[in-house]
Protein backbone atom coordinates (compact mmCIF):
# COMPACT_ATOMS: atom_id res chain seq x y z
CA UNK A 1 0.00 0.00 0.00
CA UNK A 2 2.80 2.45 0.71
CA UNK A 3 4.28 1.72 -2.47
CA UNK A 4 0.90 2.41 -4.84
CA UNK A 5 0.92 5.99 -2.61
CA UNK A 6 4.43 6.53 -3.37
CA UNK A 7 3.70 5.36 -7.03
CA UNK A 8 0.67 7.59 -7.34
CA UNK A 9 2.20 10.49 -5.57
CA UNK A 10 5.16 10.89 -7.84
CA UNK A 11 2.99 10.32 -11.01
CA UNK A 12 0.60 13.08 -9.71
CA UNK A 13 4.25 15.55 -9.43
CA UNK A 14 4.89 14.54 -12.71
CA UNK A 15 1.93 15.36 -14.06
CA UNK A 16 2.04 19.03 -12.15
CA UNK A 17 5.56 19.40 -13.75
CA UNK A 18 4.45 18.45 -17.12
CA UNK A 19 1.48 21.10 -16.87
CA UNK A 20 3.69 23.75 -15.55
CA UNK A 21 6.54 23.22 -18.20
CA UNK A 22 3.70 23.33 -20.92
CA UNK A 23 1.61 26.50 -19.63
CA UNK A 24 5.36 28.11 -19.26
CA UNK A 25 6.51 26.79 -22.94
CA UNK A 26 3.22 28.07 -24.45
CA UNK A 27 3.51 31.65 -22.45
CA UNK A 28 7.01 32.09 -23.16
CA UNK A 29 6.41 30.91 -27.25
CA UNK A 30 3.25 33.68 -27.25
CA UNK A 31 5.44 36.86 -26.01
CA UNK A 32 3.52 36.53 -22.64
CA UNK A 33 6.95 36.05 -20.91
CA UNK A 34 9.14 38.03 -22.68
CA UNK A 35 13.30 37.35 -23.03
CA UNK A 36 15.09 38.27 -20.45
CA UNK A 37 11.64 38.62 -18.11
CA UNK A 38 12.77 36.90 -14.51
CA UNK A 39 10.71 33.72 -13.48
CA UNK A 40 10.64 33.05 -9.40
CA UNK A 41 9.45 30.10 -8.26
CA UNK A 42 7.39 31.07 -5.45
CA UNK A 43 5.29 33.62 -7.55
CA UNK A 44 5.02 31.10 -10.31
CA UNK A 45 3.99 28.72 -8.00
CA UNK A 46 0.92 30.90 -6.75
CA UNK A 47 -0.13 32.00 -9.85
CA UNK A 48 -0.53 28.42 -11.34
CA UNK A 49 -2.09 27.48 -8.10
CA UNK A 50 0.52 24.43 -7.52
CA UNK A 51 3.41 23.58 -4.88
CA UNK A 52 6.81 24.75 -5.77
CA UNK A 53 8.07 21.34 -6.64
CA UNK A 54 6.37 20.83 -10.18
CA UNK A 55 7.37 24.94 -10.95
CA UNK A 56 10.68 23.51 -9.55
CA UNK A 57 10.76 20.33 -11.69
CA UNK A 58 9.64 22.73 -14.84
CA UNK A 59 12.37 24.98 -14.50
CA UNK A 60 15.10 22.56 -14.28
CA UNK A 61 13.71 21.01 -17.27
CA UNK A 62 13.46 24.04 -19.52
CA UNK A 63 16.88 25.44 -18.38
CA UNK A 64 17.76 21.81 -20.09
CA UNK A 65 16.26 23.00 -22.96
CA UNK A 66 17.81 26.50 -23.25
CA UNK A 67 14.32 28.08 -22.96
CA UNK A 68 15.27 29.60 -19.74
CA UNK A 69 18.39 30.61 -18.52
CA UNK A 70 19.80 30.67 -14.52
CA UNK A 71 19.22 34.19 -13.31
CA UNK A 72 22.41 35.88 -11.24
CA UNK A 73 19.88 35.55 -8.43
CA UNK A 74 17.37 33.96 -7.57
CA UNK A 75 15.09 32.04 -9.68
CA UNK A 76 15.48 31.97 -13.74
CA UNK A 77 15.02 34.03 -17.06
CA UNK A 78 13.70 33.42 -20.15
CA UNK A 79 16.70 32.87 -22.12
CA UNK A 80 17.16 36.36 -24.54
CA UNK A 81 19.74 36.93 -27.70
CA UNK A 82 21.23 39.49 -29.36
CA UNK A 83 20.64 40.01 -32.60
CA UNK A 84 23.84 38.41 -34.11
CA UNK A 85 23.03 35.50 -31.73
CA UNK A 86 19.28 35.25 -33.16
CA UNK A 87 20.06 35.79 -37.12
CA UNK A 88 22.87 32.96 -36.45
CA UNK A 89 20.23 30.67 -34.34
CA UNK A 90 17.91 31.63 -37.59
CA UNK A 91 20.61 30.87 -40.53
CA UNK A 92 20.65 27.29 -39.11
CA UNK A 93 17.10 26.70 -38.74
CA UNK A 94 16.22 27.73 -42.31
CA UNK A 95 18.37 24.64 -43.23
CA UNK A 96 16.92 22.47 -41.13
CA UNK A 97 13.27 23.40 -41.89
CA UNK A 98 14.00 23.31 -45.61
CA UNK A 99 15.73 19.42 -45.30
CA UNK A 100 12.52 18.32 -43.20
CA UNK A 101 10.28 19.66 -45.74
CA UNK A 102 12.18 18.09 -48.73
CA UNK A 103 11.84 15.18 -46.33
CA UNK A 104 8.49 14.93 -45.66
CA UNK A 105 7.27 15.31 -49.06
CA UNK A 106 9.30 12.51 -50.38
CA UNK A 107 8.11 9.65 -47.01
CA UNK A 108 4.60 11.42 -46.58
CA UNK A 109 1.98 9.36 -45.50
CA UNK A 110 -1.97 9.27 -45.11
CA UNK A 111 -1.37 9.85 -41.18
CA UNK A 112 1.03 12.09 -41.64
CA UNK A 113 -1.24 14.43 -44.12
CA UNK A 114 -4.28 13.84 -41.98
CA UNK A 115 -1.88 15.19 -38.84
CA UNK A 116 -0.71 18.26 -41.17
CA UNK A 117 -3.95 19.14 -42.28
CA UNK A 118 -5.69 18.94 -38.79
CA UNK A 119 -2.91 21.41 -36.78
CA UNK A 120 -3.33 23.58 -40.39
CA UNK A 121 -6.90 23.73 -39.50
CA UNK A 122 -6.15 24.39 -36.02
CA UNK A 123 -4.09 27.40 -36.57
CA UNK A 124 -6.84 28.98 -38.94
CA UNK A 125 -8.93 28.56 -36.17
CA UNK A 126 -7.09 30.12 -33.45
CA UNK A 127 -5.97 33.05 -35.82
CA UNK A 128 -9.63 33.87 -36.45
CA UNK A 129 -10.38 34.02 -33.07
CA UNK A 130 -7.34 36.51 -32.61
CA UNK A 131 -5.95 34.00 -29.94
CA UNK A 132 -2.23 34.68 -30.19
CA UNK A 133 -1.33 31.60 -27.44
CA UNK A 134 -3.69 29.04 -29.02
CA UNK A 135 -2.28 30.30 -32.46
CA UNK A 136 1.68 30.00 -31.22
CA UNK A 137 0.55 26.54 -29.75
CA UNK A 138 -1.19 25.32 -33.25
CA UNK A 139 1.52 26.80 -35.78
CA UNK A 140 4.54 24.65 -33.20
CA UNK A 141 2.16 21.60 -33.67
CA UNK A 142 2.02 22.10 -37.68
CA UNK A 143 5.88 22.35 -37.71
CA UNK A 144 6.29 19.44 -35.27
CA UNK A 145 3.59 17.62 -37.57
CA UNK A 146 6.42 17.92 -40.30
CA UNK A 147 9.45 17.10 -37.99
CA UNK A 148 7.46 13.71 -37.28
CA UNK A 149 6.68 12.99 -41.15
CA UNK A 150 10.31 12.92 -41.96
CA UNK A 151 10.55 9.91 -40.15
CA UNK A 152 13.84 10.32 -38.77
CA UNK A 153 13.66 10.96 -34.98
CA UNK A 154 16.71 12.69 -35.05
CA UNK A 155 15.92 15.35 -37.45
CA UNK A 156 12.78 16.00 -35.18
CA UNK A 157 14.73 16.36 -31.84
CA UNK A 158 16.89 18.65 -33.89
CA UNK A 159 14.59 20.84 -35.45
CA UNK A 160 12.10 21.04 -32.25
CA UNK A 161 15.01 22.24 -30.47
CA UNK A 162 15.74 25.19 -32.08
CA UNK A 163 11.84 25.61 -32.74
CA UNK A 164 11.52 25.95 -29.07
CA UNK A 165 14.33 28.07 -28.34
CA UNK A 166 12.56 30.82 -30.83
CA UNK A 167 9.33 31.32 -29.77
CA UNK A 168 9.31 34.14 -27.70
CA UNK A 169 11.10 36.17 -30.32
CA UNK A 170 8.49 34.36 -33.61
CA UNK A 171 5.71 35.82 -31.38
CA UNK A 172 6.90 39.15 -31.30
CA UNK A 173 5.70 40.02 -35.10
CA UNK A 174 2.22 38.77 -34.39
CA UNK A 175 0.53 41.54 -32.65
CA UNK A 176 -2.96 41.75 -34.37
CA UNK A 177 -5.43 39.50 -35.75
CA UNK A 178 -4.68 40.29 -38.60
CA UNK A 179 -1.00 39.16 -38.32
CA UNK A 180 -2.38 35.90 -36.96
CA UNK A 181 -4.67 35.51 -39.69
CA UNK A 182 -1.81 36.41 -42.55
CA UNK A 183 0.66 34.19 -40.81
CA UNK A 184 -2.01 31.10 -40.86
CA UNK A 185 -2.87 31.64 -44.57
CA UNK A 186 0.85 31.76 -45.72
CA UNK A 187 0.97 28.21 -44.62
CA UNK A 188 -1.06 27.28 -47.81
CA UNK A 189 1.40 27.53 -49.95
CA UNK A 190 4.17 26.17 -47.99
CA UNK A 191 1.69 22.97 -47.91
CA UNK A 192 1.13 22.71 -50.92
CA UNK A 193 4.89 22.33 -51.92
CA UNK A 194 4.89 19.30 -49.53
CA UNK A 195 1.95 17.44 -50.46
CA UNK A 196 3.39 17.67 -53.98
CA UNK A 197 5.52 15.18 -52.96
CA UNK A 198 7.99 16.74 -54.89
CA UNK A 199 11.51 17.02 -52.35
CA UNK A 200 12.77 20.11 -53.93
CA UNK A 201 9.72 22.07 -54.49
CA UNK A 202 9.15 21.48 -50.93
CA UNK A 203 12.35 22.34 -49.70
CA UNK A 204 12.37 25.46 -51.85
CA UNK A 205 8.50 26.74 -50.45
CA UNK A 206 10.14 26.18 -46.73
CA UNK A 207 13.30 28.51 -47.55
CA UNK A 208 11.06 30.86 -49.09
CA UNK A 209 7.96 31.09 -45.95
CA UNK A 210 11.10 30.74 -43.49
CA UNK A 211 12.92 33.33 -45.03
CA UNK A 212 9.84 35.68 -44.87
CA UNK A 213 9.30 34.68 -41.43
CA UNK A 214 12.89 35.61 -40.15
CA UNK A 215 13.26 38.66 -41.76
CA UNK A 216 10.00 39.82 -39.65
CA UNK A 217 11.19 38.49 -36.75
CA UNK A 218 14.29 40.45 -37.00
CA UNK A 219 12.67 43.87 -37.63
CA UNK A 220 10.32 43.16 -34.84
CA UNK A 221 13.44 42.52 -32.79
Amino acid sequence: MKRARNENGEAQRESAAVRVTRMLTDEIAAGVLKPGERLDEVRVAERLGVSRTPVREAFHQLVAQRILMNSSGRGVRVTEYTREELSQIFEVMYEIESVCAGMAAQRLTFLARSEIVAAQGECMKAAQAGDKIEYMRANEKLHAAIYKATGNKYMQELASEFRRRTGPFRAKKLQTKEDLIESAKSHEELLHNIFSADSQTAAAGMRKHMATSFLQVLEAN
